[in-house]
């Protein structure tokens, strides 16, 4: 079945009868023949394909990058897509202008991606720094030039916005100084007008979060297909009830990191997110579909094992919970049917003096998949463990809650032999094959070694590496 997909392409109203499910890439360069936007590895690992989408929030549009090669276009409904020809003209922007003046260019290829990328960073961060600034170009990839001079370009444009003294709204102030066009200041009120007539209906029996994953593994399924999206638009993202705290299943990793709450319960969680993923990627992934995708090494996955998260789930007006310790029946296999949707993710708020610890070995420092990975929850009072939660990705079939061990550890002291004697019961609870990413016997020891590494990191004053023998 047709939809009828309604959005803004850069200054102009799109309405199209094309799957929802095609991506929108393909609709870009091949239906819209703005070929700008490049076609690389349609993984999501590149950035050529990077855009920027734009939503309205109340009466304020915000922007952020994706990977056109991973969204379907029937996510974009009702919303603001740009690509490079949306912010060019006949001269050169000051972004485009820092990356020519500091021969951040060969091949040009990637380019395009990196210009999307920078001009984003500077329409959703009036606070400008360095840091940031390079953060928000993770997710783009460039073969040719080695990253100094873009680094250069970066910092160069970024000192000369945030020295610019600002005397009217962001996007003025943005618009007067050529970074974008004009035709940025009406965005606001076309999307409110858009979104008195926009329609789209879906009748399949997939569904779609964020695709990150699926549109990697079944994109020839997927690009003729009328998926239904995810969104719980009608649900607050993260909220809090009690001592209760709710996460929407549609709640992106990036949501998920930015998020007080969760920032009460995991202190660093702005810096694991970057161990997990591109900016672009966090911008799109959902917490529910890296939940579905029931990866062993699913990095969001081991953190909600280790808080002890309840999943709720729907199917026509009924609703279940199930403990997510309990939710991962073997390899690939989950407790949920084909029709079942997960809406909410329920936590727990932590008791005071309750540490939590992310660890991630992986070939890359950043943004690749993890050989090991751990998690662990732990509240310690006066040197005693009141309560833990441990998990494990990449030692068995499944993302593993290590129950046996976590159960040992409750009431025991802080100390050596007990920690040591935790040891040996990981050593039976997991149960690691050798591929690509490691033998058996390396993944046992990194598993180990992570253990130990969760302990001196969270109580140095306790614990050292002489703890272990």
């Amino acid at each position: 079945m047709s939809t009828q997909i309604k959005f803004i392409l850069n200054e102009e109203v799109v309405t199209t009868n094309t799957p929802s499910g095609r991506t929108l890439l393909d609709f870009i360069r091949n239906e819209a023949k703005l070929t700008g936007t490049k076609e690389g590895c349609r993984e999501g690992d590149c950035g050529a394909c990077t855009v920027l989408l734009g939503e309205l929030v109340g009466d304020h549009v915000h922007y952020k990058t994706i990977n056109s090669c991973l969204y379907p276009i029937g996510k974009v409904n009702g919303k603001h897509v740009v690509t490079i020809e949306g912010i060019s003209s006949d001269q050169l922007t000051p972004v485009q202008n820092a990356y020519v003046s500091e021969n951040a260019s060969q091949c040009g290829f990637c380019t395009p991606g990196f210009i999307i990328s920078t001009t984003g960073y500077l329409l959703e961060n009036e606070a400008l720094n360095f840091e940031s600034a390079v953060e928000s170009i993770s997710g783009n990839i460039c073969r040719c030039t080695g990253y100094k001079s873009i680094e250069r370009a970066v910092k160069t444009i970024n000192d000369e916005i945030r020295d610019v003294k600002k005397e009217m709204n962001h996007f003025s102030s943005l618009v007067k100084k050529n970074i974008i066009p004009e035709y940025f200041i009406s965005i606001s009120n076309r999307l409110k007008e858009l979104g008195k007539t926009k329609s789209i209906e879906a009748k399949s029996a997939m569904f779609i979060g964020g695709g990150t994953d699926l549109y990697v593994q079944k994109e020839d399924e997927l690009k003729n297909s009328n998926p239904v999206f995810i969104t719980d638009s009608s649900l607050p993202k993260i909220w809090e009830e009690r001592d209760r705290l709710f996460i929407s299943g549609s709640t992106t990793f990036e949501e998920f990191a930015n998020s007080e709450n969760i920032q009460k319960i995991i202190p660093d969680i702005k810096i694991i997110n970057k161990l997990i993923a591109s900016l672009p990627i966090r911008n799109s992934a959902t917490i529910a579909g890296n939940i579905v995708n029931a990866s062993p090494i699913g990095d969001m996955t081991i953190i909600l094992l280790a808080l002890n998260t309840i999943v709720h789930l729907s199917e026509d007006g009924r609703n279940r919970q199930v403990p997510l310790r309990q939710f991962f029946k073997g390899y690939k296999t989950i407790d949920k049917t084909s029709t079942e949707i997960i809406n909410v993710f329920e936590i727990e708020f932590p008791k005071e003096s309750t540490f939590f610890a992310f660890e991630k070995i992986s070939k890359r420092t950043h943004l690749d998949i993890a050989s090991v990975n751990s998690a662990i929850s732990i509240t310690v009072n006066d040197d005693q463990i009141i309560s833990c939660g441990l998990s494990f990705g990449g030692v068995a079939p499944i993302p593993l809650f290590l129950e046996n061990t976590s159960s040992y550890l409750e009431g025991k002291e802080l100390s050596e032999e007990v920690l040591n004697e935790s040891l040996k019961l990981i050593d039976e609870e997991i149960s690691p094959i050798s591929d690509v990413r490691g033998s058996t016997e390396y993944k046992r020891l990194l598993a180990k070694q992570i253990f130990k590494s969760h302990f001196m990191k969270l109580f140095p004053h306790k614990i050292s590496m002489e703890s272990f023998k």
